[in-house]
């Protein structure tokens, strides 16, 4: 046994809303700045959806995530070295900016500065990319307005299987028409198929608490990260020619802080946790035959914090007491091992990821109320499980591999909690048969309801600080990519530097922008005299050396 600790994450499905507030503020502070317009690292989607980017979830089509081979062992749904190397100049299976969608700005000189007429100035919608008028056809959370709609729905790629197995198992008609709010960063996995896939290595993930990081120095923009990853959470930044993803705001949680999107999150929906796993357990778990066998085994290799072999175990291998007692009070081993409420998203791609999900129940104490029955009645409830709007397949497809018998475990507990705290907080004599039916007891259920309603900000972030070198002396750092002079913005390497030494974006206007995209100069702003080759040179200017000169002694194109 080695044991590891791993910082995991849980988001309450029933409590997001989709204000889409954690990802406006993430974007603020990680993705602000030229050649990230289009990058997300945390999105709110609408389910049913097609996600983002478009069908992300769509395996067959981008070839994310592991695939187990016919001797057992796991492998690359993408392909391993020698397909990597015949496509590392041209890879093939890579999400476009339409998948995504192209970055707009608007033209906002038209409104300030039009001369006094009759008709009211618009501001024209204009690409990021290009500078030209655009139609704005798709974006980031693009499905909000039509989400669970027979015009969107049937483009989910889990809704699609779903209906090739039973025309009847999902129901578009409007009256039956059901949507929930899925938010999604990295999943920091145990077995990361993006690092896995990195020809460069710089793609890793840290020892001491298992998040994902990319390494700018060592990237050279192959991109097959991209496409390893089955979520679809690493970016290529196509100015600075570097890989960017979800860091789990590793300067904060260094500090002891939680995430920004946790922070901010309106509904405190989010919990950050520690977790203790056997890392020699991983590829035996990842590897089962039976894909619905995938989400035990993912919890099978989490630890125990409170047995004493595996606190010998990990104080052997070097974890501090303060980690081993943040392990012990962590709410994501609570909610995922011990009271089983947490799924993880996808188990079937076989990365063992680390955000976990409790899955929606609301809301059917509305629904029971309007058809004239108790709506928190225990009775009725469970009932009312086996009938959602929200399908128990559907959320099978997302949390358990198409297996809904965990599904069904989860939403029976969290009726059984709500049926049960009715009876506390009227003073009412407590029903142990409710807790009884669940397989728990009113004690544990009690202690959910606390954990999942009215935990305190102490108690939904149990994050230990780091110990490399005075954690206590730190500072909440920013992205080291805000500004000029962080990993990727200067030296040019023969592989994925940009041509141009980008501004930050804070003070770059549209019209700065179309200047530097048009110019016959490399970077309008002052080049940093790097060396420029076909695969840095964003296709504007003219930079020396990279076209044979005219006879008229100037440079060619």
């Amino acid at each position: 046994m080695r044991v590891m600790a791993q910082m995991a994450m849980v988001m309450n499905l029933d409590k997001c809303i989709g204000c889409h507030t954690c990802s406006v503020t993430c974007k603020q502070a990680w993705t602000n700045r030229a050649g990230t317009e289009y990058v997300w690292f945390n999105n709110v989607e609408t389910r049913p959806g097609q996600g983002y980017p478009r069908r992300f979830a769509d395996q067959e089509r981008w070839r994310g995530g592991w695939v187990r081979n016919r001797r057992g062992r796991l492998a690359l749904r993408a392909g391993g070295r020698v397909r990597k190397l015949f496509s590392i100049f041209a890879n093939p299976v890579l999400p476009t900016i339409q998948d995504y969608y192209e970055p707009w700005t608007y033209d906002y000189e038209t409104l300030t500065e039009a001369p006094l007429g009759d008709d009211f100035p618009v501001a024209q919608p204009r690409s990021l990319i290009s500078g030209q008028p655009m139609a704005v056809e798709w974006s980031a959370n693009w499905d909000d307005d039509l989400g669970g709609a027979p015009e969107l729905a049937p483009l989910d790629p889990i809704v699609q299987r779903l209906r090739r197995e039973s025309e009847d198992a999902v129901k578009l008609s409007y009256e039956q028409a059901f949507m929930f709010f899925l938010p999604r960063i990295c999943e920091h996995c145990l077995n990361p198929s993006c690092v896995a896939s990195c020809p460069s290595g710089a793609m890793y993930k840290r020892a001491e608490d298992g998040i994902v990081l990319v390494d700018q120095d060592r990237c050279r923009g192959w991109r097959m990260c991209v496409t390893g990853c089955p979520y679809k959470k690493v970016y290529f930044n196509h100015r600075t020619g570097k890989a960017e993803k979800c860091t789990l705001c590793y300067p904060r949680i260094e500090v002891g802080l939680p995430t920004v999107c946790s922070e901010t999150c309106v509904g405190r929906l989010r919990y950050l946790g520690l977790v203790l796993y056997d890392a020699d357990r991983v590829g035996e778990a990842a590897s089962v035959a039976d894909e619905k066998e995938l989400y035990r085994a993912q919890l099978d290799v989490l630890l125990d914090p409170h047995d004493p072999q595996v606190f010998a175990a990990a104080r052997h291998d070097g974890i501090p007491e303060d980690w081993l007692d943040a392990a012990r009070r962590s709410p994501v081993y609570r909610l995922a091992k011990v009271y089983r409420v947490a799924l993880p998203l996808h188990p079937e791609f076989r990365t063992m990821p680390m955000v976990w999900y409790v899955p929606p129940l609301s809301p059917v104490v509305d629904r029971l109320t309007e058809t004239g029955h108790d709506g928190e009645d225990a009775g009725s409830l469970f009932g009312a499980v086996d009938a959602l709007r929200i399908p128990i397949g559907y959320l099978a497809e997302l949390f358990t591999a198409g297996d809904p018998a965990p599904v069904r475990e989860v939403l029976l507990k969290l009726a059984a909690m709500r049926s049960y705290m009715r009876d506390v907080t009227l003073g009412r004599d407590r029903d142990e048969s409710i807790a009884t039916a669940v397989g728990t007891t009113g004690a544990d259920l009690v202690e959910l309801y606390r954990l999942l309603a009215i935990a305190k900000y102490e108690e939904r972030y149990v994050i230990p600080t780091a110990h490399e070198g005075d954690a206590h002396q730190l500072e909440e750092l920013a992205c080291s990519l805000d500004a000029d002079g962080g990993p990727g913005m200067l030296d040019s390497g023969p592989f994925g530097e940009s041509s141009g030494r980008p501004s930050p974006v804070s003070v770059e206007t549209f019209h700065a922008l179309r200047d530097r995209q048009t110019s016959d100069a490399v970077s309008p702003t002052g080049g940093h005299g790097g060396r420029v080759n076909l695969l840095n040179w964003d296709g504007r200017g003219r930079p020396d050396g990279l076209f044979p000169p005219r006879r008229d002694g100037t440079a060619g194109q």
